[in-house]
Parts: structure tokens; C-alpha cells; sequence
């Protein structure tokens, strides 16, 4: 019940928070919300199940080009035929997880072989060599260049009139409500996945793989399960993302936005949900605050590396341990009464 009412109060406050906001914040909003997609998901893979991802940029690359190719009606001549689509940008949002987490499932069957450093290596490979091979399919995804959806009639809100609970929008007014949403129905569905069947299996892998053999569980099931989840939650936010930055390139989803993501489900803490929206945050604020420190170069990183540093020291296990820690007399004494 107490859950419940966490989640209303949030929904709540999503809901009413643009009303105060500038159109910038209400940008940064909505950013916050598509990084948060994407680390419930990585959460899903490291978190729950113990498996070190690298890479995972690349899975929001392959979800955001899905989007913008389908957004941008390019004609794809394929077996003699030509298809186009007619699909708006929030219905290919979908599509851009199922193609993010088909290639998921695709690399966590040759990953079964990894653990540990090895695994990690392997998706840092991944997020390395995914922006050339973007490159080099031109006809595609538009080679360096990229796509541009600016304009596009299939982009929602972009020149149209969006009203939402008779209030009208503007783009940006949209997407936060777009992002947002969809943040909250990828929480929902990965807070019921993780507490059935499945989820006990991902943290018997996660605690002892030995252990979870011996229960009966499927490890290779349940690790290539994960990464496909995991896959799909990216490819969903490199949707949302291909939405708010209206164009996509290479240059977008290379290896750093992987490590800024390993960075962030680190400092929303690792097996909790619900504060991945902290390592969110984390990620979309803390450079333009190390940026309004020194503009000198190389300045901004350094603030930046120095901060995470000092926040890890603080919070080893992140802002999710921090909430257990702080909610455990809580949860505690309403274990006992029940």
C-alpha cells in the first residue's frame, strides 16, 4: 500500500511539475526521464543479475536509428519491393525496443561464455565499434551525417498544437510528458517482471550462478534474458532520445554515453530501481554544473571525476543503499505487525 501511494504521489508530481518549469527545464526534465529508461534497464542486467555491461550506448544507438528511419519515411528497397512508414514518432518507440532487444539476446548468447572483466570488455567493444559500423552503412543511417527529423510531419508536437489535459503544449512541454510516461509504465513493468518467477532468478545468478543451478534455474535462460530486457529498455530511451535531440548520428551514441550510463545506475544504486532516477540526474546535470565551475578546458572533467569520486566515498552503494538503509526501521516494523 505504501508503495502505491510512493507511486501516485510521483505520478502527481511528474504530472504538475512543467507547470512551473521553463521550456529549457522542462528539456532537461524529460532528458532526466529517457537516461532513467535506460538505467532501470541496465540496472535489470548489472544490478539484478550480476552481468557488467560497457556497452550499452550501443543498444540506445540501435533503438534511436530504428526511430529516426522510421520518423524520417526513408524508402527501404528491400527484395524488390520498396516499404515505407507511416508510423508517428511515439508509436516506433516499440519497434526501437524490439530491434534494441533482439540484438540484445543476439550477443547474450555468445556472452554466456564471459564473466566479470571479460563481459565487460566484450560490450565495451561493442559500444566502441557500433558508431563505424554506423558510418559505413550510409544508405542506411546516413553515414557521418547522420538523419534529421527536424520538420518531420511524424514528429508529434513539433509545429502541431499538443494539448494535454486542456493545456496546450509546447514541444518541449510534450516530450517531458512523452518521456516521463513512458518512464513510469518501464517501471512499473520492470518492478512486476523482477518480482516474480524471474526476478528471483536473476538475483540467484547475480548472488551464486553455482547456487542457481542447483535450484533448478536455467543459467543461460536467465542470462541471455537479462541482457535482451536490458537491451530493449535501451532501445526505448535512444527512441525517446532520437525525439528530443530531433536528429541522430554517430557522433550521438558513442562509447562515452556507455560509460555515462555505467556511471549513473552506480550512483542510483545498484539493485534498486526507483533511485536510478538520481543516477539520472547525475548524468544529465553534473557536467553543465562541473561546465558553470570553469569553462577553462579540461577543467569540467576533472570537477566532474572529482565530484563522482567524493560521491562514491560518501555512497558506495549509491543512492539506492542509501534509501535502504534510511527505510529499513520502516519496512522493518511493518514486516513485523503484518
Amino acid at each position: 500500500m505504501i508503495r502505491v501511494a510512493l507511486f501516485a504521489l510521483a505520478v502527481g508530481v511528474v504530472a504538475l511539475l512543467p507547470r512551473v518549469l521553463s521550456d529549457f527545464r522542462a528539456s532537461q526534465a524529460a532528458l532526466v526521464a529517457i537516461y532513467f529508461v535506460a538505467l532501470i534497464g541496465l540496472n535489470v542486467l548489472t544490478g539484478y543479475t550480476g552481468q557488467v555491461s560497457l556497452g550499452h550506448g550501443a543498444f540506445m544507438a540501435l533503438g534511436g536509428y530504428a526511430t529516426a528511419i522510421l520518423v524520417s519515411d526513408q524508402r527501404l528497397e528491400l527484395f524488390g519491393h520498396t516499404f515505407s512508414s507511416d508510423l508517428r514518432d511515439i508509436w516506433t518507440l516499440p519497434i526501437a525496443g524490439l530491434v534494441a532487444g533482439l540484438a540484445g539476446l543476439v550477443f547474450g548468447i555468445p556472452a554466456l561464455r564471459l564473466t566479470g572483466a571479460y563481459l565487460a570488455l566484450a560490450t565495451f567493444g561493442i559500444g566502441v565499434a557500433l558508431p563505424a559500423v554506423l558510418k559505413k552503412a550510409e544508405v542506411l543511417t546516413g553515414g557521418s551525417t547522420g538523419i534529421n527529423l527536424f520538420g518531420q510531419p511524424k514528429l508529434t508536437g513539433l509545429g502541431i498544437e499538443t494539448t494535454v489535459l486542456g493545456r496546450h503544449l509546447t514541444y518541449n512541454d510534450w516530450l517531458y510528458y512523452a518521456c516521463w510516461t513512458v518512464a513510469l509504465i518501464g517501471l512499473v513493468v520492470a518492478w512486476l517482471l523482477l518480482r516474480g518467477r524471474l526476478g528471483r532468478a536473476f538475483r540467484a545468478v547475480r548472488d551464486s550462478p553455482t547456487a542457481a543451478t542447483s535450484s533448478g534455474v536455467n543459467l543461460s535462460v536467465a542470462k541471455t534474458a537479462a541482457f535482451g530486457i536490458s537491451a530493449a529498455y535501451a532501445g526505448v530511451a535512444g527512441g525517446l532520445y532520437a525525439m528530443q535531440t530531433t536528429f541522430v548520428n554517430p557522433g550521438v551514441f558513442d562509447v562515452t554515453l556507455s560509460i555515462f550510463l555505467v556511471v549513473g545506475v552506480v550512483v542510483g544504486g545498484l539493485g534498486t530501481m526507483w533511485t536510478q532516477v538520481f543516477g539520472a540526474a547525475f548524468i544529465v546535470f553534473l557536467p553543465d554544473v562541473a561546465q558553470a565551475i570553469s569553462k577553462q578546458p579540461g577543467v569540467p572533467a576533472i570537477v566532474y571525476s572529482v565530484v563522482l569520486i567524493a560521491l562514491m566515498l560518501v555512497l558506495p552503494t549509491g543512492v539506492g543503499g542509501l534509501a535502504r538503509r534510511a527505510f529499513a526501521p520502516l519496512t522493518s516494523r511493518l514486516y513485523h505487525q503484518s
